[in-house]
C-alpha cells in the first residue's frame, strides 16, 4: 500500500513539474512574437496589439499611487518619455491591471482625470482590470515596461532603468533600458540589454 501511495505521488510530482515550465512559457517571451491582445482605453476605444504591426509599441505598466511611479511622473521624466518617442512614431500604452478596491485602480473617469493632472501623453491608457494582460505579459511591478517592435517581436522585458528608486535625483543618474532599447530598435540594431530585473510595487492583481 505505502509503494502504492509513493508511486502516485511521484506520478503527480512529475506532472506538476511539467505543468510548472509550461505555465512559465505561457508568458511574453523575449526574441519571440508578442502575444496578442485587445483592451479598452478610458474612452471606451478597443485596442488590439495586432492593429499597430508596423510599429514599435511600449507598454508601460501603472498605478499612479506606485512612490516609484509618482518619481516618474511627477518629475515630468515619463512624459517626456512619451511625447518624445510618439512624436517618432511609437506608440506607447499605459496599462493598468489593478483590481476594483485596489491600490491604483482607475474607472475610466478618473483616469482621465489623472492623465490630465500628469499630462501625461502616452497613445491610450489601457484598463486590464482583470488582469489578465498582466499576467499573460508577467508583469509585476509597477512600472514594469516592455518594448514590441513593428514586426511584433518582443524585444524587451524589465525596469525602465538601473537604479531601483524612488528619489528623483536618481533618474539622471541612471541607464534608462527603455530609451536606449528604443533608440537601438530605430537604428535597426539590436536591443543590448534585453530583460532586467523590473522595480517598484507590485501589480495588485485580482
Amino acid at each position: 500500500m505505502k509503494r502504492v501511495i509513493f508511486l502516485t505521488l511521484s506520478v503527480l510530482a512529475g506532472f506538476f513539474l511539467v505543468l510548472a515550465p509550461l505555465a512559465r512559457a505561457a508568458e511574453a517571451q523575449v526574441d519571440k512574437p508578442a502575444p496578442n491582445f485587445t483592451l479598452p482605453d478610458t474612452n471606451g476605444k478597443s485596442h488590439s496589439l495586432s492593429d499597430y504591426k508596423g510599429k514599435i509599441v511600449v507598454l508601460e505598466w501603472l498605478n499612479h499611487d506606485c512612490p516609484f511611479v509618482k518619481k516618474l511622473y511627477n518629475s515630468g521624466h515619463m512624459q517626456k518619455l512619451q511625447k518624445t518617442y510618439g512624436k517618432k512614431g511609437v506608440v506607447w500604452f499605459s496599462i493598468i491591471s489593478s483590481m476594483p478596491g485596489k491600490q491604483g485602480y482607475c474607472t475610466p473617469e478618473q483616469a482621465n482625470e489623472l492623465i490630465k493632472q500628469k499630462k501625461a501623453a502616452p497613445a491610450a491608457l489601457l484598463l486590464d482590470p482583470d488582469g489578465k494582460v498582466g499576467k499573460l505579459y508577467g508583469a509585476k511591478t509597477t512600472p514594469h515596461m516592455y518594448i514590441i517592435t513593428s514586426d511584433g517581436v518582443l524585444v524587451y522585458n524589465g525596469a525602465i532603468d538601473d537604479i531601483s528608486s524612488t528619489k528623483v535625483e536618481d533618474i539622471a543618474k541612471a541607464k534608462n533600458y527603455v530609451q536606449i532599447g528604443l533608440d537601438e530598435v530605430m537604428a535597426g540594431k539590436e536591443v543590448s540589454t534585453k530583460t532586467s530585473v523590473p522595480y517598484g510595487c507590485s501589480v495588485k492583481y485580482k
